[in-house]
């Protein structure tokens, strides 16, 4: 381990991969890792809801699902016409269809009787007909007040009907997974000033195992009075981790917490929807984080962070060097969030949900102290374009963008790229019909 080295000395800790303020010290924008402007749509498709975390029906081996030809995902979401700050606290799961991968269309509220006050993020399984999900149950059902616990929770007995266009159809069971025990992973009576995490469940079998496993976020439990970051006390209060539990066979509803796969002692208190992109023999570790969920002495942005293993519970590296794979503009620092990264042909594609646009705050804090109706102009609540990702090794480059909510379908023909569309050219201009330098 690095410099925040959780060894055996320090009880309750093992050692395991870590994010180093050494290696985010190097975070900065860079024309591979910032993104483009991002404007609305012309048209919004689903203009009555507010849209932000969003996960895609997957089979087990991690592609995307097509089942009879329909494209599925699944969203937080909240009425259209609610302030955007408060969705958090009325948030639900709904879900979206498609046949074509660009034009999307309400499927309703998945759950009548989920567990938790509301619903965060998770992820979605469709195995041999039947469909799982994995989400977030916040806050206690029956607390009279608006309550912060989370725990993992499993539903099973989802189906896809075909039969007259698309329906999601339960009846649905609902199932506790995970709580966290104290000693891997923080509770909330352990946690210090920033709120506590265990959530984003990502259901993900390793191909090179045939073992299934569930990835989450997490902290890491660090004692008072510790030698942890040489005993800096506010660093220690950043201790986010990607936690991982794992089923012993296969069945989705069946999981024990394991080691975390990957902390940030002192360096970041969010790691975000954890989830793998198996690419080349090779895992990739995706994370969304915040600005402002990095400990002190560190800078770094919303953004989509990364790291690269050649094992799952292997020595991962950060993308880049830093872990930055995808950040918004400086003058429009928090168009988006919540990337979520997936396979397509030689590519890996990003999709996000279009945040705050017009707006170059310092934080995010600051869209409180807009007048209301400023609020909603500028709240996207919609997904945004697809980036296009080129992935090799341990560098990573945005190579361009598809449409807002454009998923394309299995075998889609990409259009050619800025980059290719330069190359093209000079090679007609050449004559010879090879490959001619772009520099």
């Amino acid at each position: 381990m690095d410099d925040h080295s959780l060894g055996d000395g320090v009880p309750g800790f093992r050692a395991r991969a870590g994010w180093t303020r050494e290696q985010a010290a190097r975070i900065e924008r860079t024309d591979e890792t910032v993104g483009p402007i991002v404007y609305p749509p012309e048209s919004d498709q689903i203009p009555h809801l507010h849209i932000w975390d969003t996960w895609f029906l997957r089979n087990r081996d991690g592609t995307l699902a097509e089942v009879d030809g329909y494209r599925v995902c699944f969203s937080l979401t909240a009425p259209s016409d609610l302030l955007p700050g408060k969705r958090h606290d009325v948030a639900s799961v709904r879900c979206f269809y498609s046949a074509d991968g660009r034009n999307w269309h309400d499927g309703g509220p998945v759950f009548e009787d989920a567990l938790g006050q509301r619903q965060w993020a998770g992820s979605a399984l469709y195995d041999d007909g039947s469909v799982y999900l994995f989400y977030t149950a916040a806050g206690e059902e029956g607390a009279e007040d608006l309550t912060y616990s989370q725990r993992i929770v499993g539903a099973g007995g989802g189906t896809v009907d075909t039969s007259e266009g698309f329906a999601l159809r339960g009846p649905w069971t609902h199932h506790e997974l995970l709580r966290p025990d104290g000693d891997r992973y923080e509770r909330e009576d352990q946690s210090r000033a920033m709120i506590y995490t265990f959530r984003d469940p990502w259901f993900f079998e390793d191909p090179q195992t045939g073992e299934t496993w569930l990835l989450f976020e997490a902290n890491s439990p660090v004692p008072e009075g510790s030698d942890v970051c040489d005993g800096d006390a506010a660093q220690q209060g950043y201790n986010g981790s990607v936690g991982i539990a794992r089923s012993p066979t296969g069945d989705p509803l069946s999981w024990e917490l394991e080691d975390p796969l990957l902390d940030a002692v002192g360096v970041n208190q969010e790691l975000e929807r954890p989830h793998i992109v198996y690419k080349d023999d090779l895992y990739y570790l995706f994370v969304s984080s915040h600005l402002h969920t990095f400990a002190p002495g560190l800078e770094g942005y919303d953004a989509l962070y990364g790291f690269v293993a050649e094992e799952l519970r292997g020595d991962y590296v950060p993308l880049n060097e830093s872990g930055l794979v995808v950040t918004n503009p400086e003058n429009a620092p928090f168009q988006s969030y919540s990337w979520m990264a997936f396979p397509h042909d030689d590519e890996v594609l990003v999709q996000s949900f279009f945040n705050y646009f017009d707006f170059a705050g310092e934080t995010l804090d600051e869209i409180a102290h807009l007048p209301e109706s400023e609020q909603m102009r500028r709240f996207g609540g919609t997904l945004g374009p697809t980036l296009r990702l080129d992935v090799q090794g341990t560098e990573t480059r945005i190579i361009g963008k598809l449409g807002h909510w454009h998923v394309p379908m299995a075998g889609e023909e990409l259009p050619p790229t800025e980059r290719e569309l330069i190359r093209r050219a000079r090679t007609d201009e050449d004559g010879r019909g090879g490959y001619v330098s772009e520099d």
